[in-house]
């Protein structure tokens, strides 16, 4: 007697709104039919669905932004957050948290709406300046342009006569922060710094923020396989499709700028300037198991690690301001940037 066939078990969904299930589902749609065959994005198209916002000099809850130039060769740009003086808790510079945005390193921006009200948010929690950098994207400028740009920023700020006068920062007391890609490209950003930390004249990093960074493999985690088609956001199909567009022609996902265990990416990995690290993990994200990884590695070598786990949080969670664990992670923030810049630190 043949036997009946068995049903797949069905795949673990997030807890949300109809609304916002659907609101997902409806960008993920339209962020992959920009995706041409040939590798190349649609960026007429994408210009409409993300618009930019314009920088704000009066203060929107408390915070006040101006975009500025990094470097005008590259035609680099950035976003400067800082709470208002007059909203200030003191007279004292600002620490200052240098942020990359997500997006498969080749979508939205500094300007784009959900990161420009979370950079605002960021600034308020953390009463600290926020740079976030517009770096140059994928698949146009591929790995390192990215990382290159991270590092630029960083010598911006180095340079006292690129700070605003109206705007006291304290780039003594700096963080490297980003989420998804962005989180990727703090982390080597951080490790590029720690690597040469003996010419920076003025900035010290004093801590790094890794928000559901973007690593992978040629191997498949159990999470991506249990998640895929079942959270939104992330899924293997775009996934690959993004390494293929950031990294060099020809390389896979063992590359250096994906697999963060690579001999080629230890570089500052050893170094004391390289600083403690907040990460944080979704239990709704299919790439969480490499962030684990990610955090395990980096616990090995003996680096302060503070884990984060938000079991259920998608990945971006943190940008969409109706999650309770958004706000939880801004205060997160918050205290890990007071702790580490007052020389504190705690792991888990």
């Amino acid at each position: 007697m043949a036997e009946a066939p068995t049903t797949p078990p069905r795949k673990p969904k997030p807890s949300m709104s109809r609304l916002m299930r659907l609101s997902l589902k409806f960008v993920d749609r339209l962020t992959d039919a920009t995706r041409r065959a040939d590798g190349t994005l649609n960026r007429c198209a994408l210009s409409l669905l993300d618009p930019r916002v314009p920088a704000t000099s009066s203060p929107c809850r408390g915070v006040a932004s101006r975009d500025v130039v990094l470097d005008g060769a590259l035609r680099l740009r950035a976003r400067l957050f800082h709470p208002a003086t007059k909203m200030a808790k003191s007279t004292a510079p600002f620490p200052v948290i240098v942020f990359f945005h997500g997006g498969g390193f080749a979508y939205l921006s500094a300007a784009s709406a959900a990161y420009d009200a979370a950079c605002r948010r960021m600034a308020r929690y953390a009463s600290a300046a926020v740079l976030s950098v517009d770096y140059r994207r994928a698949p146009e400028h591929r790995f390192p342009a990215p990382y290159d740009d991270g590092v630029a920023a960083l010598r911006f700020l180095d340079d006292p006569k690129n700070h605003p006068a109206a705007i006291p920062l304290d780039v003594s007391r700096c963080f490297v922060a980003g989420d998804s890609a962005g989180g990727n490209i703090a982390h080597h950003v951080t490790r590029r710094y720690a690597s040469d930390a003996a010419s920076f004249r003025n900035v010290r990093v004093a801590g790094l923020i890794a928000i559901q960074p973007f690593f992978g493999g040629e191997d498949r985690t159990p999470s991506e396989l249990r998640l895929d088609g079942a959270a939104p956001i992330v899924s293997i199909d775009r996934t690959d499709w993004m390494w293929r567009a950031f990294l060099p022609p020809g390389c896979d996902r063992t590359h250096e700028a994906a697999n963060f265990a690579s001999p080629a990416a230890a570089a500052g990995l050893d170094s004391p300037a390289f600083p403690p690290v907040l990460l944080a993990i979704g239990g709704f994200d299919p790439l969480q198991d490499w962030q684990r990884r990610y955090g395990e590695m980096l616990k090995s070598m003996g680096k302060d690690v503070r884990v984060a786990e938000y079991p259920d949080a998608i990945h971006a969670f943190y940008v969409f301001p109706g999650f309770d664990d958004a706000r939880d992670f801004m205060i997160g923030i918050a205290e890990f940037v007071a702790e580490s810049a007052s020389g504190g630190s705690s792991s888990d």
